[in-house]
């Protein structure tokens, strides 16, 4: 009897039990360790439609940005990830926003400095660092059907500095088939501007061109005549510093993904992006049709100006770019996945912008990463792109003087793109590699070749390697 009033208690006890713990839900961490990201790319460009020398000259670009990404699991729900990287670029255009620098400019046969569209300067602004610091946090519930994240980030280049942050909220339904994600952000960037030299130095002397810069310098005409500085020469009347330094966005991000099916997923997004503030380049020439052409250097190059003939004489600016103080940017775009089998998965994606500088343009991109082993997939791509030309640009010396705005940005032309890529990727979900107390998750090495139609070619490498702390 006592045996069994004992085997009784046992059996109400681990009933209670049972039903106690029934009500408890097993909770997986967000992220179960800190994961360490080492990311590197190297960027090279060739072109002819330099923007800061007023859409000719020498584009040449090259470009090498290392990053550390550190996610950091702060318990079962949150994580903190922080971003430091930073991008260092070297620009035969950008170094012509002096092309007169002695330390980089030739010399002609009389002396006289000279400069050319097409030979980098060695000026202060031939290379500079970006530098940027970013972190994110963010909170999951404890069915992790909801997830809010804020973040800041802090950036800056020798003419330029910005800061951003924000937040987000994503919410997940149908047994987590269904994401709806929100997301708000504001920048407020600070220029600090750079100038073309000869529209800085004739502001210093107030257009005297006996003092300064220009005191010992011959200023020819399109015939190649020195002119009197006394009478009709260079006038670049347009031109006045920038009066507004700041640049404000505001950006609103909206998505909506579905799991369609075991083998399929479709998500749609949009943005609404407003700028305010000074939106134009300062660096960036302009030169007018309705003006006289004016130029430092030798005057046999000048009727091979735009070509990469002419290496020792250069066309004073008549203007730097001008643009509206706003612009609304709406982008609106689907991704479609499809699994066809374990070892080939198909990628597709299709994004539409407008703004209200008169830009509109397509993206379509597809990816079909392939499986050939446990631990290796390669991943084929290529992307599509078109765009119309804002309303404000126009090629090299075709603007009037009469317009209130004006570019020769090609970055703002009309033009069409190519772009083929080629990845591969190694995973070890057993981390079994080990450095220290970390074990390596995946290598990455992606490349990209691009071309546009106006001439411009690029060439895109990027590596990365992921680690997780065991």
């Amino acid at each position: 009897m006592k045996n069994l009033i004992v085997l009784i208690l046992l059996l109400i006890s681990a009933s209670v039990y049972s039903q106690s713990d029934s009500t408890f839900t097993f909770k997986k961490r967000v992220l179960e360790n800190t994961e360490v990201d080492i990311l590197s790319s190297y960027y090279n460009q060739e072109g002819d439609n330099a923007s800061v020398i007023g859409g000719i000259g020498d584009e040449k670009i090259t470009d090498f940005t290392p990053n550390i990404i550190v996610s950091i699991p702060l318990n079962d729900d949150d994580v903190l990830t922080v971003d430091v990287g930073f991008s260092t670029y070297t620009s035969a255009s950008s170094s012509n926003v002096n092309p007169f620098d002695k330390s980089g400019a030739s010399q002609n046969a009389n002396n006289d400095m000279t400069g050319s569209p097409w030979v980098a300067s060695s000026g202060a602004s031939q290379k500079d660092t970006w530098t940027n610091i970013s972190g994110n946090y963010s909170h999951s519930s404890d069915d992790r059907n909801k997830l809010w994240d804020t973040h800041a980030s802090f950036s800056k280049e020798f003419d330029y500095t910005s800061i951003g942050f924000g937040g987000g909220y994503t919410k997940l339904f149908h047994e987590k088939n269904t994401e709806i994600n929100v997301k708000g952000s504001l920048y407020l960037d600070t220029w600090k501007p750079v100038y073309p030299s000869e529209l800085i130095s004739y502001d210093d002397v107030n257009g005297d061109l006996y003092r300064g810069f220009f005191a010992n310098a011959d200023i020819l005409n399109q015939q190649g005549i020195v002119t009197n500085k006394n009478s009709i020469t260079w006038d670049p009347v347009n031109y006045s510093k920038v009066s507004d330094k700041g640049r404000n966005t505001y950006s609103l991000s909206v998505s909506f993904s579905q799991i369609i099916s075991r083998n399929a997923q479709f998500s749609l997004f949009f943005d609404l992006v407003q700028q305010n503030g000074w939106l134009s380049n300062p660096m960036q020439r302009v030169y007018f049709a309705d003006r006289s052409n004016y130029y430092i250097g030798n005057a046999e190059s000048i009727p091979d100006y735009d070509t990469r003939k002419n290496r020792d004489v250069f066309m004073l600016a008549d203007d730097i770019e001008r643009l509206p103080g706003t612009r609304f940017k709406i982008p609106v775009g689907a991704r479609f996945h499809y699994f066809i089998n374990e070892y080939l998965t198909v990628r597709t994606y299709y994004r539409y912008y407008y703004d209200d500088w008169g830009i509109t343009s397509n993206t379509v991109n597809v990816e079909i990463p392939v499986k050939i082993s446990q631990k290796f997939t390669l991943y084929p791509s290529y992307r599509y792109y078109n765009q119309s030309a804002a309303d404000y640009f126009a090629p090299f010396d075709t603007h009037l003087s009469t317009s209130k705005y004006y570019t020769s940005d090609y970055d703002l032309s009309k033009f069409s793109a190519d772009q083929f890529g080629f990845g591969i990727s190694y995973t070890d979900i057993f981390t079994k590699a080990k450095i220290g107390k970390f074990g390596l998750k995946s290598i990455d090495l992606k490349y990209n070749n691009y071309k546009r139609n106006t001439g411009l070619k690029a060439n895109f490498v990027a590596f990365g390697v992921k680690f997780v702390r065991e």
